[in-house]
């Protein structure tokens, strides 16, 4: 972050503008819209500036004179707004002497502030900063995000804004009055206000209230659960419900497979718990994850398990709901995309294809017994039917045991020179993806030092791994374009 975003209440303050000119007018303009009494100095002063003094005379004050440090004197802000470089600079210096924050137009580098473009929904208010390194493309942005911020946004602020003390002095604990808000606005209200029915949306609030109120004095907050796939570690490929889910949370639990990125999406003031697995060493053993949850919501919390890939998919997302719903915790899974349809995409590598597989079978190199793979007992997988040629073999958390997979696999009848493709961290920016044959999997894993998280795909649809990969994605024209 190269500079804090923070809002300033500039109603009635001073702010000195150096400049009347064009440049000069539009950061009057914006000072003014804030409420703030605008000081102008400059030798030539255009008719807009003198134009909109003549109609606050009481708030614009114009002085037609050179620049000096005396001019800077009782300021809180200064905005440098001229075409003279040493002008500018001159401000600037005289500025931070006083410990005053400057803004000088076109010149980040002087800067102790910068203008962001603005979104005005009041008293909701939307900036957006390049740190002055790119102020159109901030500007295109802010274009883009106004269609997404319809107006009705204004009113339904201003109207949760009227009830916020009832709901301050009715609700006792900061956690419930949040989720009470987050019920408001994710629920119905908004919908009364995108119909313009402001009745509606004061129903929802003292209909919310009335029952969060009445659970406030009979019981303890109930909290609930959600099981949610992050995904393969692209945060891009984040469901819309899994980021919700991350920003409401009081809680995020989370596995060592869930990538920086992604947790960086979670709310900031959120309790962060890691529960991450890697073979042989375990932050927290599973039966210990399970009764965390439960704990967690029985203390009132809303949870977010945040589980790589799909919970449901060699996630143990069943074990812990299994645990749920013996305790009556309520929950909800948010499926993910699991990591064999990520890396298959990601690698040029279809899981299926009319030509080369008609079948498909995900399996684990982890079975509850820690050498279940290797076992031919009713715990471990049934070779002969994995053996099978012209279907697609996906192995998940395999690369530890590899050679007892490909050992399987050859002495149940399929052939040594299979194809097969070890795909490290898929679909993240250092996604590496090793291809050779079945006979050679154990060494292709050493040779490469292959690290977790890896998949291993098995079958005759790796050889078109060399033909697609080779397509690259032809770039759509820039999302403003697209927009218009």
């Amino acid at each position: 972050m190269l500079s804090f975003p923070i809002f300033v209440k500039l109603q009635g303050k001073p702010v000195l503008v150096v400049g009347g000119g064009e440049v000069g007018f539009r950061k009057i303009q914006s000072m003014r819209q804030a409420g703030a009494r605008v000081t102008v100095v400059a030798p030539y002063i255009c008719d807009q500036v003198r134009e909109m003094a003549d109609n606050a005379p009481s708030d614009i004050l114009l002085i037609e004179a050179e620049y000096n440090a005396g001019h800077i004197v009782d300021h809180v802000l200064v905005i440098a707004a001229t075409d003279v470089l040493e002008v500018n600079a001159k401000v600037k210096q005289h500025a931070e002497a006083m410990g005053i924050w400057v803004n000088v137009v076109d010149e980040p580098e002087l800067c102790g502030f910068t203008f962001p473009a603005i979104i005005d929904r009041s008293p909701m208010t939307i900036a957006i900063s390049s740190n002055g390194k790119a102020p159109v493309l901030a500007r295109l942005w802010k274009e883009q995000l106004e269609r997404q911020f319809p107006k009705w946004t204004a009113k339904l602020a201003q109207q949760a804004g009227a009830f916020r003390d009832k709901v301050k002095s009715g609700i006792s604990t900061f956690q419930s009055r949040r989720h009470f808000w987050e019920t408001i606005f994710r629920g119905p209200a908004t919908q009364y206000a995108a119909q313009n029915d402001w009745d509606g949306v004061q129903n929802a609030l003292e209909t919310t209230f009335a029952k969060y109120t009445q659970n406030d004095q009979t019981s303890a907050p109930k909290g609930h659960v959600y099981l949610v796939g992050g995904g393969p570690g692209d945060p891009e490929l984040l469901t819309i419900k899994a980021l919700q889910t991350m920003q409401m949370a009081d809680v995020i639990v989370y596995d060592y497979l869930i990538s920086e990125p992604i947790l960086a999406l979670c709310r900031k003031d959120a309790q962060m718990i890691s529960v991450g697995k890697k073979a042989g060493n375990h932050t927290l053993p599973q039966n210990q994850i399970n009764q965390l949850l439960v704990d967690l919501a029985q203390e009132g919390k809303v949870v977010c398990r945040l589980k790589g890939g799909d919970p449901y998919i060699y996630g143990r997302g069943g074990e812990e709901a299994q645990l749920l719903a013996k305790n009556g915790i309520p929950y909800k899974v948010i499926p993910g995309i699991t990591a064999a349809a990520a890396c298959s995409a990601s690698s040029g590598i279809p899981l299926t294809h009319r030509d080369y597989a008609q079948s498909l079978q995900f399996i684990t190199g982890h079975c509850k017994s820690s050498d279940a793979v290797a076992s031919a007992d009713t715990n471990g997988p049934h070779w002969p039917s994995l053996a099978v040629s012209n279907q697609t073999l996906v192995v998940y958390m395999g690369v530890i045991r590899s050679a007892t997979i490909k050992d399987n696999l050859i002495e149940h009848g399929r052939a040594p020179d299979t194809p097969v493709a070890i795909i490290e961290k898929g679909t993240r920016p250092d996604q590496r993806v090793v291809i050779g044959q079945l006979h050679e999997l154990d060494e292709l894993a050493v040779k490469h030092k292959i690290g977790s998280p890896a998949l291993i795909i098995i079958g005759e649809v790796v050889k078109l791994h060399s033909e697609l990969q080779l397509t690259e994605l032809v770039e759509q024209a820039e999302p403003f374009t697209q927009a218009a």
